[in-house]
């Protein structure tokens, strides 16, 4: 199922207008409450919403139980806003709730929730990666990612996330307008069916930053290839998170910056 709507247009060419009908990807607010308080507020394309917040609380540090979680929807509009609200006993809440950081996640920006520089630091041991990528399969890959990016076929504007096990086969891909909401699906959607330990690489349909290579990491998914660029701080991450990040991979180019 696709997220996207029909709007009017004026396209113009050669200095000469025409009506167009453009499908455009949907992107609405999501009110996220916990224990029947709001918590946060994430812009993101409707659908998937429940892997989404499952994949987001444990990035953050708000829940990492093995338990799936007990879930309302408090409202929900045709416009695409909801308000969901998350069941969490109080001694299963993680720290990122305790330390009272509410954040405002939008689809464009990864840093721009934290309330100050200690809240970039992340802590756990470095990945033990003996995963050798096989290079020629990347390009496979990113042809089936792209054959199941419906939403992106018909708007063109849309990201997507993929996650594939050790053999290439592809475990689960969603779409969103953020990049990082469809990292946050992906893995809700794994952990929900309790298969996270089969992920072995993620693939973004756009570039990385310090956020996806974070989320990575927490995930212990060991690579992380995009499409596009990656940041400075996305490949210091990387190196010190022992995580093999490839970025630039358009057809049988690639650009290795850490392993």
């Amino acid at each position: 199922m696709t997220q996207t709507k029909t709007y009017e247009g004026i396209h113009i060419k050669n200095g000469q207008p025409s009506k167009v009908s453009d499908a455009l990807v949907v992107e609405a607010a999501l009110q996220i409450n916990i224990n029947k308080e709001p918590y946060t507020v994430v812009m993101r394309t409707p659908g998937d919403d429940f892997q989404l917040i499952r994949g987001l609380l444990f990035a953050e540090d708000i829940y990492k139980e093995t338990e799936n979680l007990t879930t309302k929807i408090v409202e929900q509009k045709e416009n695409g806003f909801s308000i969901i609200n998350v069941n969490i006993q109080k001694n299963n809440l993680g720290k990122g709730y305790l330390n009272k950081r509410t954040l405002l996640s939008v689809s464009s920006c990864g840093i721009c929730g934290k309330q100050k520089l200690d809240d970039i630091v992340f802590t756990g041991s470095k990945l033990k990666n003996s995963i050798a990528i096989d290079t020629h399969k990347i390009e496979g890959m990113f042809a089936q990612m792209k054959q199941n990016q419906a939403t992106f076929e018909l708007s063109g504007g849309s990201h997507a996330a993929a996650i594939f096990n050790l053999n290439y086969n592809l475990l689960t891909l969603k779409e969103d307008i953020g990049r990082h909401n469809a990292v946050d699906k992906v893995i809700g959607e794994l952990l929900n069916a309790k298969k996270l330990k089969e992920a072995a690489i993620l693939l973004v349909s756009g570039r990385v930053s310090y956020e996806i290579i974070s989320k990575a990491f927490i995930a212990k998914i060991p690579i992380v290839v995009a499409v596009s660029a990656c940041s400075t701080l996305a490949v210091d991450f990387a190196k010190e998170f022992g995580i093999c990040l490839i970025g630039f991979s358009r057809g049988k180019k690639a650009t290795l910056y850490s392993k």
